[in-house]
């Protein structure tokens, strides 16, 4: 597994990133190869917008997964709600002929989504690690006299 790398903003340190999950509207196969890799730089578009970054991206003929890392101040609810949106609007506009046969309506995906925070160690190691802190008492430094 690669390094945690943390980001710092003015009163934070953090490594926040998100597995999100985006299926079709009623599940239609949609999602040719071409529009996948459409669907990758809108995503990445859209997210650096936010000053958020796409890790990775996947996904078949009715889903995508996004592994996106985003910062403290964000509204994860709305990100999702624009991430959506936007990509939706690009996707109909750019392959408005081959959506044709699938929606009537302006519909791309479906509303409900998925999205889950993912790290370097396991919820049990963190889980652990909490309770471990004040246990023990670690000897500290001899201060140096000035």
């Amino acid at each position: 597994m690669e390094n945690q790398v943390n980001k710092s903003s003015s009163h934070a340190v953090y490594s926040l990133k998100l597995h999100i999950v985006f299926v079709t509207k009623y599940r239609r196969k949609t999602l040719t190869p071409e529009l996948l890799d459409y669907l990758r730089e809108a995503f990445a578009e859209i997210l650096e917008g936010w000053r958020c970054t796409l890790l990775e991206f996947g996904g078949e003929a009715d889903h995508v997964h996004l592994l996106v890392e985003i910062h403290p101040a964000l509204n994860i609810s709305t990100l999702i709600n624009n991430l959506k949106t936007a990509s939706a609007r690009r996707a109909r506009n750019r392959f408005a002929e081959h959506l044709k046969p699938f929606y009537w309506k302006p519909y791309f995906w479906h509303r409900a989504y998925y999205v889950g925070s993912v790290g370097g160690a396991t919820l049990e190691t963190v889980r652990r690690y909490v309770e471990s802190q004040g246990t023990q008492e670690k000897p500290r430094k001899a201060q140096q006299p000035a």
